[in-house]
């Protein structure tokens, strides 16, 4: 959404404005108000024409327009109804030099895990990916999924949702998978060029659309207004995103990993233990019968009580 259109909705939020009111407080002409009064409609926002003005009587469901009226970060959002991966979007908006832009779908044709498993995007989730450009060195990226993470957690939890974050990148529900996270980047030995957080999140989906094991926020506690949930969301990233001590922190509170017997299978081979502590950049801390293992990557299993 350009300034401008933006200006025109801030506008109208507060109370009904004349156009030539608008008009002059935003140095265009009268023409130029109506075309983004009219921009706005085609984007589903519900504006009056009345006696007195301009009125805005309803934001519509979900879409980037919608998420972007009243969101507080600085996001741009592409919206589509349909794509085969968000990520795969983002990584085009990269090379092209987009920064801070959030491809957000309804729907996913072919989603991916970590490992390139597939993931099940059903319409009423919410799938989205993070065109970001952080000063961090290569060896400092993990640090972006812990955000991640922590802000997922954070916003189903405003929904009422009991989520929890199991290392390296899920959120879950008990043991019921509702998120996961796959981030990508792409740099050189010493700078990042661009990192691309992809979130996945099982938001209003039908308990029969889900895989085996996974819960979504609409099994838990009914469906949620997207939008806003989207909003709080990246709110949260953007606030965590610049700060990693105090993600650490927030990761630990939240974590269901910490305090668990774990099995992690490494490319350096299996990890057993109890998981005791997660230090920058995500590295998980496993105390085994050898002593405590440092995990920087791995898929880890969550070991039942004997």
């Amino acid at each position: 959404m350009n300034d401008t259109r933006r200006s025109v909705l801030d506008a109208l939020d507060d109370g009904p404005v004349t156009g030539p009111d608008l008009a002059e407080r935003l140095g265009v002409s009268r023409a130029a108000i109506w075309k983004h009064v009219e921009a706005l409609r085609e984007d589903g926002f519900e504006i009056a024409s009345r006696d007195d003005g301009y009125e805005l009587e309803s934001v519509p469901e979900f879409g980037g327009p919608a998420v972007e009226y009243g969101l507080e970060a600085p996001f741009d959002v592409e919206y589509h109804e349909s794509v085969p991966s968000t990520n795969a979007v983002a990584r085009d908006l990269a090379d092209d030099g987009a920064s801070d832009v959030v491809v957000l779908a309804d729907e996913q044709t072919g989603g991916r895990g970590r490992l390139d498993r597939e993931w099940s995007s059903p319409s009423g989730g919410v799938w989205l990916s993070i065109v970001l450009r952080p000063d961090l060195p290569p060896a400092r990226v993990p640090v972006i999924t812990l955000a991640a993470a922590v802000a997922i957690t954070d916003a189903a939890r405003e929904a009422g949702v009991d989520a929890e974050i199991k290392w390296p990148n899920d959120v879950l529900v008990g043991e019921r998978k509702l998120a996961g996270i796959l981030t990508e980047m792409e740099g050189e030995a010493d700078r990042v060029s661009w990192v691309i957080p992809g979130l996945g999140i099982n938001a209003n989906v039908d308990a029969e659309e889900l895989p085996e094991g996974a819960t979504s926020i609409q099994a838990e506690v009914g469906v949620i207004e997207r939008r806003l949930f989207v909003q709080r969301l990246l709110e949260r990233f953007d606030e965590l995103r610049s700060d990693p001590e105090a993600v650490l922190d927030a990761w630990r509170e939240r974590a269901s990993t910490l305090g668990r017997d774990v099995r992690v299978e490494t490319p350096d081979g299996v990890v057993e233990g109890e998981a005791i502590d997660v230090e920058l950049p995500g590295t998980l801390l496993v105390e085994t019968d050898d002593g405590v293992v440092r995990v920087h990557a791995g898929d880890c299993e969550h070991l039942r009580p004997a």
